[in-house]
């Protein structure tokens, strides 16, 4: 194991991630011609659960005070493996992607878990589509990534995405935008955005990851919302990574370029969201099964042409 020692890409993915989906937010209402939340909002509201009082059924046990923390602490470790523009990851280590999904993995696990621990049939629904959802976007999320390893000959995401340059999208320009069309699916899949889900929605028969957290309050519900704004980060990060090739040498001129990048992106997934109605449920396999064919054909071009 390597550990680079760079502490930046943590501390930015702390203090500004719930600016991500604040800016989705912004740029909906923009679009609809409202004057939207201040961007400073999901602080504010973070803040306002945080000092609320947890309430806990006599139905559930420990499992389900576990769930928010274990799921907000998989998320932080993963975080730590991920870069941001010129800056390594604070750990790194050949393979460290698979450590990264199986971290997200681990947290919606325990997620499930406390939603299954209420009893409650409406949570049990959302984690079976949860779960089977998750099942179709991981195969698609692993091909795409080991593309992108094929293609730079890293295994470890700050070397693989360092590598990623305007010269590296001359000469594969046709694998990259295959494999980062299925990591956008993939993206919108993992984080409950449109088409997928709507993570503004209040009607328990279409939602999926929301209804199974209709039980949390107070500073459990808070470490949920900010895991949701911290997985937001941790794929725009990636799929910045890779749309964005900008390597001046100067690292903080690279992650500034990284910083609008993920603007970029959250202002794209607002007008995603604004311009698009959610699938049916059962069309939602179908778009995660294309992300998978995307990604697989990723890595038959990365294995052809560096054969």
């Amino acid at each position: 194991m390597m550990i680079s020692g760079s502490l930046l890409p943590l501390i930015l993915a702390g203090v500004l991630a719930p600016l991500v989906p604040a800016v989705i937010i912004r740029t909906k209402s923009v679009l609809a011609g409202r004057v939207g939340q201040p961007l400073l909002q999901p602080y504010r509201d973070l803040w306002k659960l945080a000092r609320k009082g947890a309430v806990y059924s006599h139905t559930t046990s420990w499992i389900f005070r576990m769930g928010p923390a274990v799921g907000l602490a998989s998320l932080i470790c993963a975080i730590a493996l991920i870069p941001f523009g010129g800056f390594p990851a604070f750990t790194a280590f050949s393979g460290d992607f698979v450590m990264v999904a199986y971290l997200m993995a681990l947290g919606r696990f325990f997620t499930v878990l406390a939603a299954l621990d209420t009893g409650s049939s409406f949570e049990g629904m959302g984690a079976s589509r949860e779960v089977t959802f998750s099942a179709f976007a991981e195969p698609a999320f692993f091909l795409a990534l080991a593309a992108l390893a094929k293609q730079t000959g890293h295994l470890s995401l700050s070397p693989l995405l360092a590598s990623v340059s305007t010269g590296t999208w001359m000469g594969a320009a046709p694998m990259l935008s295959l494999t980062l069309a299925a990591l956008i699916v993939v993206y919108l899949a993992e984080n409950s955005r449109i088409p997928v889900d709507d993570p503004t929605t209040h009607l328990e028969l279409t939602m999926i990851h929301e209804v199974m957290v209709l039980d949390h309050s107070g500073p459990d519900f808070a470490m949920i919302e900010y895991g949701a704004a911290l997985k937001l980060w941790l794929f725009g990060t990636i799929i910045v990574g890779v749309a964005v090739p900008w390597h001046s040498g100067n690292r903080w001129m690279d992650a500034g370029a990284g910083l609008v990048g993920m603007l970029a992106l959250g202002i794209a997934t607002g007008a995603i969201e604004s311009s698009m109605a959610r699938l049916r449920l059962i069309r939602v396999p179908q778009l995660l099964l294309a992300a998978i064919v995307l990604s697989a054909l990723a890595l038959t071009l990365a294995l052809h042409g560096r054969s």
